[in-house]
Order: structure tokens, then sequence, then C-alpha cells
């Protein structure tokens, strides 16, 4: 069972990262080992070249990886993390798709899939995370 009751239980404790928050990221389904997460993309997301910046897409994939390993344990903070950037994207909207891979006595790896409205991959991110 995870540290969540339910996707609310968990998005109202997530209101407390305000960063994501401030940024449109919202948890939009939650199950023991995944989640998805969804931003909306707007003016704010965009770089001086009229796409979407890097600190957006990253913002919404560590928030993504922040819920999934917080549900598997509670209070568990990121140790590594790599991010890669597969394309661009300029409007429309972005999905996490949070797996956990694997759940040890002290740590939790989990892959976070970033893709547009249309499937196509944006990024690929790959965390541990520490469980204090």
């Amino acid at each position: 069972m995870g540290t969540f009751a339910d996707k609310e239980e968990a998005a109202a404790f997530f209101t407390g990262d305000r960063v994501a928050a401030d940024l449109g990221a919202e948890l939009i389904s939650l199950t023991e080992d995944s989640c998805l997460c969804r931003m909306v993309i707007d003016g704010r997301h965009k770089n001086a070249m009229g796409g979407v910046m890097g600190g957006a897409i990253f913002t919404l994939a560590d928030f993504a990886f922040a819920v999934v390993c917080n549900q598997a344990h509670l209070p568990t903070v990121a140790q590594t993390v790599t991010i890669q950037y597969l394309n661009g994207v300029r409007e429309g909207t972005l999905l996490a798709i949070a797996q956990i891979i694997k759940s040890g006595r002290s740590t939790t790896v989990a892959q976070v899939r970033v893709v547009d409205q249309n499937d196509r991959d944006v990024a690929l991110f790959l965390g541990t995370g520490f469980k204090k």
C-alpha cells in the first residue's frame, strides 16, 4: 500500500511544492508504483527562442519523480537525477509518466518519460531517491 490513500491526498500534500505548482504541474493519476502528471504550456514556460525551457520540462519530471517516490516511502528526497532532452516543444500539453523501477531498503529508482500531447518523446528522466 502506498503512502497516500488516493490521488487527492497526494495532490493536497504536494501543494507545498511551490515551484511545480507555480509552473502549473498537476497530478492526474496515482497508483502504488506510478503516476501521471501534466503541465499545460503557456508563456511562463518559454525560453528566448520560443520553445519550452528545459527547466520547465525538468520541473515537471522532477515533480512526477517526487510524487511516485514519496508514494513508495515518505519522506524521500532526490539523491541523483539525470535528464535527456529528446525533442523540443513549443505549445500544447506535457505529460510526465513516472514509474518505479526498484524500491529498496534505502533508495528508490524511478524513470519519468515526458511526452507531448501526441505521445512524442520530449525527455527521459532517471532518478534515485534516498529514503529518509
